[in-house]
């Protein structure tokens, strides 16, 4: 409140000033959207033009089996290269316990008053 009082601005100033910031947040967005989205072009462009006469057309979302073994060879090398070597099975043991502090209701409840 004391803003109002400092700025000597109304609540209608003040929702213009809100609606107009959240109107050019929006804008902006949008904005850099079709900045990326000329990006992409520009570069689609420029690696189709750079591609050699000879080699054979790329589909898009198909793998080349050059990729696939330049993909599974390093992901070979990525899980060698781990310092700790782990089986990646997952064992879950059920430990049969009377009673445990973790695991007790007792301490997460409290005593409701007595009624008279």
């Amino acid at each position: 409140m004391n803003m109002l009082i400092v700025t000597g601005w109304g609540w209608s100033e003040m929702l213009w000033v809100a609606l107009i910031s959240i109107c050019l947040v929006f804008f902006v967005l949008v904005l850099l959207v079709f900045i990326m989205k000329l990006f992409g072009f520009v570069f689609t462009r420029r690696a189709a033009a750079a591609a050699p006469a000879g080699a054979p057309a790329v589909v898009q979302g198909q793998l080349h089996e050059e990729e696939i073994a330049a993909i599974a060879t390093a992901l070979k090398l990525y899980r060698g290269a781990l310092h700790d070597r782990e089986s990646e099975v997952l064992t879950i043991m059920n430990i049969k316990r009377a009673y445990s502090p973790w695991n007790s209701k007792i301490h997460s409840l409290t005593q409701l008053p007595d009624k008279k």
